[in-house]
């Protein structure tokens, strides 16, 4: 949970660093890449290699299912960029974003899944919980706070004072 609280931050702040403001999202999620490359690939493949299942036991319809969980992972992490490139700011789009996956992820799980004693099992707090979380995410994007100020991205120019007049020394003619 700390990591996806502070992901958004980390992820303007990166995109903002790249001092870009055309290609700096897409400079920022290249490098969100290789982090996913580091994280997502080489350490897991180094646990299976040293537990010896680094290359045996897939199944089609298991690396299938994990591949689209990425794909739809990291174009979610696209469109938080994007988001950040329309001058969305982190505690607005993170807090949609994550008022609102539980609501999808609540409606896609139960639809793909149904509750053992069917729908009407279900508690009206649950229901009440999904209605509250979709309700955040519209309170966010309708109530979100003014834009601070524009920082600059060019260095600022100091001015020299110019040079004091020698002087006169009154030793003279």
């Amino acid at each position: 949970v700390g990591c996806w609280g502070v992901y958004g931050i980390f992820l303007h702040t990166g995109q903002t660093a790249m001092q870009d403001p055309v290609n700096g999202r897409y400079k920022a999620f290249l490098f969100v890449g290789i982090a996913y490359f580091l994280t997502a690939v080489l350490a897991p493949l180094l646990l299976l290699m040293v537990k010896g299942a680094a290359f045996s036991g897939y199944t089609s319809q298991g690396m299938w299912w994990s591949l689209f969980a990425g794909i739809v992972g990291a174009a979610g992490a696209f469109g938080v960029l994007l988001a950040f490139g329309a001058k969305g700011t982190p505690a607005v789009v993170m807090s949609i974003v994550f008022a609102g996956a539980p609501v999808v992820n609540a409606i896609y799980a139960l639809v793909q899944h149904p509750p053992a004693g069917g729908w009407g099992s279900i508690k009206p707090q649950f229901y009440l919980g999904i209605a509250l979380a979709a309700l955040g995410g519209c309170l966010v994007t309708l109530y979100k706070p003014a834009p601070g100020p524009q920082k600059s991205t060019t260095p600022a120019v100091l001015e020299q004072p110019a040079p004091a007049a020698a002087p006169d020394s009154g030793a003279g003619a």
